[in-house]
């Protein structure tokens, strides 16, 4: 498939592409997909389509003097989500494996989804996603602007890039205005396709596989006869650590799973000045990323008298949000395992816990899409890998719809990652959390 490009209403803030090569080893990439599936009851157009045609914290550096015009407020409603979104996931798979998950992508995929929604069903998706208090006008205005803040970045030694698709099925008619928002504000490619083809699915593939750097190849396994439209998020980072690691200082530690089980695993090990932070509960740590350190890795390590489900309890955007104040320069040693993992949920269960059960049922209202919609599944993929260079990870989210102060200098700190901790990926001038996990057993 052709290089997708990014179009705008304005700036043609995500015509830009980020360019130099890091190497594949130490990439961070994320996508997020959203699939829309849609039964039978919908309007058929006799043209085939009616598509539109078409308080923040410091950072580890300080970064150069500007205006940040962005809605807070969105920001505010995405990370709370996501903690609420993380925190239900971590329920069932969280004692037992990885989890990992863009919560950025998931908001902006269901951000998308939300345009078409009404009535009770839009209600029931707003308190899910933190939406309460605003317009739509002001949303999609807001993600707008957080787009554009998000991608303006100067670094070469990091790239942030966030595509947004919408795949239709031809025989099926969708409101003009519903497209168009999508286009306008999310800038979102849309595209006719013929589903009955067999290549239809290979083309989306295609799409969310370039849209992340191959690190999610597909995330739709097939087009089923009731499945009408596919909406797509797709979010890739790609970064050098500001002061990488030297892989001579790699070797063999134990990492402790369990109180009672450990395994050698290689531990990558560095000393410096670092932005930290320390309570009675937990160590925490921001590794920077670039030369300005406008994006960086957040490691938080539960000391031995706590545990990672206990640390969990105590996460949510209250909590995040006050612990990000606390952080200060300080000198230390760190050490960190160089893994890679892979998760994949399907997150229906989750969104109907949070709220949004409606928009699973017969009772969706998505009558700003079209007629007799309902959400059928919602999937989520993400990867991540962390050595001496960086990070590398990705994320494919799916949603299928049916029809129906001067200080004294502290002592330098201590930090060996050596058993499960939580991580997060986040952009310190919007306050956006791209990512975020619990590492029970690095791989």
């Amino acid at each position: 498939m052709n290089r997708q490009k990014f179009t705008g209403v304005k700036e043609n803030f995500l015509q830009r592409r980020y360019g130099v090569s890091l190497g594949r080893r130490y990439v961070l990439a994320a996508a997020s997909v959203v699939l829309f599936s849609v039964l039978g009851c919908s309007q058929v157009d006799s043209n085939k389509s009616a598509l539109a045609q078409s308080s923040l914290p410091q950072p580890e550096t300080p970064l150069e003097k500007k205006t940040v015009n962005t809605d807070t407020k969105i920001v505010q409603s995405n990370n709370k989500f996501g903690f609420k979104l993380f925190s239900e996931v971590n329920k069932s798979d969280g004692r037992e494996k990885n989890v990992f998950i863009s919560p950025s992508s998931v908001a902006i995929a269901l951000a998308m989804t939300y345009n078409g929604a009404s009535g009770s069903t839009q209600q029931a998706m707003a308190k899910t996603l933190e939406l309460q208090g605003m317009n739509l006008s002001e949303i999609n205005s807001a993600y707008a602007a957080i787009l554009k803040q998000l991608l303006e970045n100067p670094d070469a030694k990091v790239q942030l890039k966030i595509a947004n698709s919408l795949w239709a099925n031809q025989e099926v008619k969708f409101q003009p205005d519903f497209l168009q928002r999508t286009e306008n504000f999310y800038q979102a490619k849309v595209s006719n396709l013929n589903f009955q083809d067999p290549t239809a699915t290979t083309t989306i593939n295609d799409w969310v596989k370039a849209n992340t750097a191959g690190k999610i190849d597909k995330i739709v396994q097939k087009i089923e006869p009731d499945q009408v439209l596919f909406l797509i998020n797709a979010i890739y980072f790609k970064g050098n650590w500001t002061n990488e690691f030297d892989k001579n200082q790699t070797n063999e530690q134990p990492f402790y799973i369990t109180s009672g089980r450990q395994k050698p695993h290689p531990m990558m090990s560095q000393e410096g000045d670092y932005r930290y932070y320390e309570n009675e509960q937990f160590q925490a740590v921001s590794l920077p990323y670039g030369k300005d350190g406008k994006l960086s890795f957040y490691i938080f390590l539960p000391k031995q008298n706590s545990n990672l489900k206990a640390f969990s309890q105590n996460l949510n955007v209250e909590n995040w949000e006050k612990w990000m104040t606390q952080f200060n320069k300080q000198k230390g040693f760190i050490r960190l395992p160089r893994f890679k993992t892979e998760y994949d949920v399907t997150l229906n269960n989750t969104l109907k816990a949070l709220g949004m059960e409606e928009a699973f049922s017969n009772k969706a209202n998505f009558s700003g899409m079209g007629k007799n919609f309902a959400i059928s599944q919602v999937k989520h993929k993400t990867f991540l890998e962390v050595n001496e260079e960086g990070t590398q990870a990705a994320a494919a989210t799916s949603v299928g719809i049916v029809a129906t102060s001067l200080r004294q200098e502290p002592e330098p700190f201590r930090m060996i990652v050596d058993r499960p901790f939580f991580c997060a990926i986040r952009d310190n001038q919007t306050g956006s959390v791209l990512f975020m996990g619990s590492i029970v057993e690095p791989q």
